[in-house]
């Protein structure tokens, strides 16, 4: 199916057309339209509980856990308290609850704040105001300049002339020149008028909800006559009015059905890739616990034949055990109770608070904080910490997310010479930075304070009169289709089509050629304070095909004269001794004045970021719905693209078969052998069409990079073709795709997600980037000039794009490298802790009795245990943030996912069945056939409980502390603290008091200080630790030795700078693209040309004392 025809069938509920009536929403209502409320929150004070409580049981372990409480209400076969489980399920279900209300609070409480904004609606003949979610669909709404429009409404009328309104639609499509929506004439007479206004009856018939930005089809009927509606009519929900005092508006889509929150794409719940991982190791788990009852229910079968069976005088059958298979039943959910630990039920509540101590982490962080709008990084989920240690695919928008979407005069050339380069004294070239001086234009009145410029040459030349200079920046004060607006004396304000034109107009504007006002056929400028009028006669407006614009105008001294600018591509064409029809006609009337260097900002910082990604082998995909042209030129100048590079494919083709052939063309460059038969993609798509599977690392023969527009993507996408799209930009240094929709970029990234086993990032700043963040692993929002639509959808938001960097390599990184030693720790303690049950079985006749205290069962995990491993896992480092950042290929582990997988699973689980073997046989031997220093035994079963959990909890102490890399005091207190806590509450519950007066409950009387106090229990310990410890440490000595990977070399080459520093490097200037690249015309639109010669932008002509001293 094609975007065009899925975009088709996203439809609400069925609906083909709607339907409405100005000013009747008893009629309105019989449809069912939505108000005007949006809701983002998922619970409410009546169903947080019920809903919270099945959203987590959904969750496999805390099923279990509630099953096993079940199992343990059942007298025949508990071998446990119930409050071993009831106790543990009860703390974890209440931490997740709370956290889920905090999070479900904060959505209602910007819920409320957009719901509650006011709007002035037309009710019975007045104005007046309403909230937000109140607006229904036919209701006619008021706006005013400024003013964030309510919902999808087609205008009526406005205060401009023809009923012209401008909007900015940052919030949309992420594009802040102005656009012009216009009303048609039968409802523009209406102006506001209340009395017609409320009287108006028109019916809309239109197309249903949907997400396209540029579309909209349907018809006004009113007073028996149909008139055509269409997207310029349409004015949407989050533009901004701008440049006109009133407009009103018929309301045609409210709260969800707006085409606003139609691209917002629908929500889905992200979980990572260890998230998966961990839910199939818990079945590996639960298969492995089974085993383990089943043996042990087979054993106690065969006990009871044997022997238990000959001894019923001493041990009795109960009353409702008929046989030696009864009685080895209920045994294996005996077991199952008492194993029930090598699943931890504490395992993900400890997971939920170490990904939000990490997401505190990125709040924090002030390296991440950007001063100018005081604006904080922001971790707006805390699920996906670890997932940001993982990414190989970054999907970035361009404009306002490598861009600062402002554009700044640079530098220019008049006359063959070349302005905007600063020297020294002693005539070296010197670097603009914040100390270079600026120059001044407190000579010119009218200049913009923020407009600065560094080369005092150009200043000079317009102050001496240079005619060449004088006439280039005459040219820009006039070539242009601004719109100023002075609301105050001196203080103008230009409203450009696109933001290079507006700096052009301010860059002559500080120049001296201050354009100051226009009507449909004259232009004002100050030049060097004196006011002139040009009258206009003819506009050439910018278009595609042009590519540049051109006025005519005629002079106050009667001189005829036409200006002309555009991208150096075509109008160097056009001097060019080639174009000799058009050079022997014009060339005698045209002049070369100059040419301009406008930059499209990059954010501070963006091409040593995309570098040092590069390096961490992060590839970078730039979506945009700019112009091929932009799109490029800005790769060139962020280093996705390098002038060095193998090769560079264009994909533009019109249909399926060229845009095949194409791709397999690119393919075959970049290796020829993935296009034989005998490649095994090939060879498994041949055997397999159908079956899904993840397309392997394909290494091209060089560095290149691929440039494919929307239309091309289209059918690109078709099924038949994706793979070889897939496979050809996957192979390519840096991808651009341009001109593409939102759904497009949605598409893109889902395709990787589904045939490459990577994670995926998407960054972005406009509404028009929403569907691509929701559709990613990951989701990056940016405050930029965009408005805030991204942020707010996205699951980490800041303000700089450089600060991806951190966000990955640093927090990231850490993030990931303490999730995987935490599951590692986590799985071999539970092992080690349980297993001992296993081992004891064979020597208690299969009897389901626990070897330790029914307390430390309840304590193991969420008391003695879990301070330590989150100490762990929220302040560990390998290395710190400077080493982090300065060797990205660090991040290269998270790619693989080396630290924790299904392999390093089953390495904890032989390391905690070796370790459960030493902690049940080194204290069974030592205190075997023992007697104390009175003669009396020490081999009864309440001693041995205690050296057992004893020398249990100092061999993970001990193994925790190998494990850290980066000891804090925190750290220290948690680890050791923890170990002396366990010896407090040890004398506690086995204190004289307890025990005399809950007998039943605690029943180790006197245990504590009678074992403590024999040398077998501290031997015990000390052979324990020591045999336990042993094989770890010799692996990590032998690891980095025998089985070596590339993060052990850089691991030793940080360490070894460490102990031998070496200076600072010397930061070099990047090398950006040496060609030379049109920028202006190519991110260029078609102007406000023929809607000025129209004279609608216009109230009134200019008064006659400025009127033309020209001869008629």
């Amino acid at each position: 199916m094609s975007v065009f025809e899925k975009e088709s069938e996203d439809k609400q509920n069925g609906e083909q057309e709607r339907y409405l009536q100005a000013n009747n929403r008893e009629f309105n209502s019989l449809f069912g339209y939505p108000n005007n409320r949006i809701k983002t929150s998922k619970y409410n004070a009546f169903n947080f509980l019920p809903m919270n409580l099945f959203e987590q049981f959904q969750r496999l372990a805390n099923a279990y856990f509630l099953f096993l409480l079940f199992l343990q209400l059942i007298p025949q076969i508990s071998s446990l308290a119930w409050y071993t489980t009831v106790v543990p399920l009860m703390v974890v279900l209440s931490i997740t609850a709370v956290k889920d209300a905090i999070d479900d609070v904060k959505r209602h409480q910007n819920d409320n704040q957009v719901n509650s904004r006011s709007v002035l609606v037309l009710m019975d003949g007045r104005i007046v105001t309403d909230k937000w979610m109140n607006v229904q669909v036919g209701d006619i709404i008021k706006l005013e300049n400024n003013q964030v429009v309510t919902a999808d409404i087609l205008l009526l009328s406005s205060s401009e002339p023809y009923s012209l309104t401008y909007i900015e639609t940052a919030e949309l499509d992420g594009e802040t020149n102005l656009k012009v929506k216009q009303a048609i004439s039968v409802t523009s007479e209406m102006e506001d008028n209340l009395k017609l206004l409320s009287a108006f009856d028109g019916e809309v018939r239109c197309e249903s909800p949907n997400n396209r930005l540029d579309r909209f089809t349907g018809i006004l009927i009113y007073k028996g006559k149909n008139y055509i509606l269409d997207h310029d009519r349409l004015i949407l929900r989050g533009c901004i009015i701008r440049n006109t005092d009133w407009c009103y508006g018929l309301v045609i889509f409210t709260g969800p059905d707006t085409k606003l929150m139609q691209n917002s794409g629908k929500s889905t719940f992200k979980r990572t890739h260890i998230d998966h991982l961990m839910n199939v190791l818990v079945l590996w788990i639960f298969l492995f616990l089974g085993s383990m009852c089943f043996v042990l229910a087979v054993g106690h079968c065969i006990w009871e034949n044997k022997k238990g069976y000959y001894f019923q005088d001493f041990l009795p059958w109960k009353e409702y055990v008929s046989s030696s298979a009864v009685s080895a039943v209920l045994i294996f959910w005996s077991y199952f109770i008492i194993l029930n630990t090598v699943v931890p039920i504490s395992l993900y509540v400890s997971v939920e608070i170490i990904r939000l101590g990490n997401s505190f982490y990125i709040n924090w962080d002030r390296r991440m904080f950007y001063e100018l709008k005081n604006t904080p990084a922001r971790a707006c989920t805390t699920t996906l910490n670890e997932e940001l240690g993982q990414v190989k695919y970054v999907f970035s928008d361009k404009t306002g997310t490598l861009t600062q979407n402002i554009m700044i005069f640079n530098k220019c050339s008049i006359n063959g010479k070349f302005y905007g380069v600063v020297y020294d004294k002693n005539g070296q070239r010197v670097e603009v930075s914040e100390k270079t001086e600026k120059v001044d234009f407190s000579y010119n009145k009218l200049a913009d304070p923020k407009f600065s410029f560094y080369d005092k040459t150009l200043v000079e030349a317009v102050k001496r009169g240079d005619r060449w200079v004088h006439l280039f920046f005459l040219s820009l004060s006039l070539c242009h289709t601004v719109i100023p607006e002075e609301k105050v004396e001196g203080e103008l304000t230009y409203q450009a089509q696109s933001p290079d034109e507006g700096a052009l107009v301010t860059a002559a504007r500080n120049f001296g050629f201050v354009f100051r006002s226009r009507t449909s056929d004259s232009v004002m400028v100050v030049e060097m304070g004196e006011t002139r009028i040009y009258q206009l006669l003819a506009i050439l407006d910018f278009n595609n095909v042009r590519k540049r614009m051109s006025v005519i105008v005629r002079t106050p001294e009667d001189r005829v004269m036409l200006f002309c600018k555009g991208a150096d591509t075509i109008l160097c064409q056009l001097l060019h001794p080639s174009c000799r029809s058009l050079r022997d006609v014009t060339m005698e009337h045209l002049d070369l004045l100059g040419a301009t260097a406008i930059d499209d900002k990059l954010q501070d910082g963006v091409p040593e970021t995309i570098i040092t990604l590069n390096k961490a082998k992060i590839k970078i995909w730039v979506l945009t719905g700019d112009k091929q042209e932009t799109a490029v030129n800005i790769a060139y100048a962020c280093n996705i693209f390098e002038d060095e590079m193998d090769g560079m494919f264009i994909v533009e083709g019109k249909d399926d078969e060229t845009v095949r052939r194409e791709l397999r063309s690119a393919r075959e460059k970049m290796k020829p052998e993935s296009l034989l038969e005998s490649d095994p993609v090939n060879s498994y798509l041949t055997t397999n069409p159908r079956m899904p599977f993840k397309i392997p690392e394909e290494m091209p023969n060089g560095n290149y990079g691929l440039i494919i527009n929307g239309y091309s993507l289209a059918h690109a996408l078709e099924g038949n073709l994706e793979l070889e799209l897939l496979r050809t930009a996957c192979m390519c240094k840096g991808v651009i795709c341009c001109r593409m929709t939102p759904l497009q970029k949605a598409q893109v990234v889902e395709l990787v997600k589904r045939y490459k086993k990577a994670v995926t990032l998407a960054i972005g700043d406009g509404a028009n980037d929403v569907s691509m963040i929701k559709a990613a692993h990951i989701g990056v929002g940016i405050s930029g000039q965009e408005g805030m639509q991204a942020m707010l959808n996205s699951d980490y938001a800041f303000s700089q794009f450089r600060y991806l960097q951190r966000l990955l390599l640093v927090h990231g990184r850490w993030s990931y490298n303490r999730m995987c030693k935490f599951l590692s720790y986590f799985f071999y303690k539970n092992f080690a802790f349980t297993l001992v049950h296993f081992w004891y079985a064979f020597y208690s006749g299969f009897s389901a009795q626990t070897v330790y205290d029914t307390w430390f069962i309840t304590f193991y995990n969420l008391v003695y245990t879990s301070l330590p491993v989150l100490g762990l896992s929220l302040f560990d480092q390998d290395v710190n943030e400077t080493w982090s950042l300065r060797f990205p290929e660090l991040y290269e582990p998270g790619q693989c996912n080396l630290y924790f997988n299904k392999k390093e699973f089953v390495k904890c689980l032989m390391h905690g069945i070796y370790s459960s073997l030493v902690l049940f046989f080194i204290p069974m031997g030592t205190v075997y056939n023992s007697v104390r220093n009175d003669g009396k035994e020490i081999s009864d079963y309440q001693s041995f409980s205690v050296i057992v959990q004893t020398s249990l909890l100092c061999v993970v102490t001990m193994q925790i502390a190998l494990e850290t890399t980066y000891w804090t005091m925190i750290s220290h207190i948690f680890t050791w603290g923890s170990l002396g806590f366990y010896f407090c509450i040890l004398f506690f519950l086995y204190s004289d008091g307890l025990c005399l007066m809950f007998p039943n409950i605690f029943q180790f009387l006197g245990v504590a200080r009678n074992t403590l106090n024999l040398p077998q229990m501290w031997l015990s310990i000390v052979l324990s630790v020591v045999l336990c410890m042993l094989p770890v440490i010799g692996y990590q000595f032998l690891k980095p030795l025998f089985w070596p990977v590339s993060v052990d070399k850089i691991i030793d080459r940080i360490h070894h700078c460490m102990r031998h520093p070496l200076p600072h490097p010397i930061r070099t200037k990047l090398k950006h693209a040496s060609s030379r690249r049109s920028a202006y015309a190519f991110s260029h639109k078609q102007g406000f040309g023929a809607l000025i010669t129209s004279g609608k932008t216009m109230r009134a002509k200019m008064p006659k004392k400025n009127s033309f001293p020209f001869k008629k």
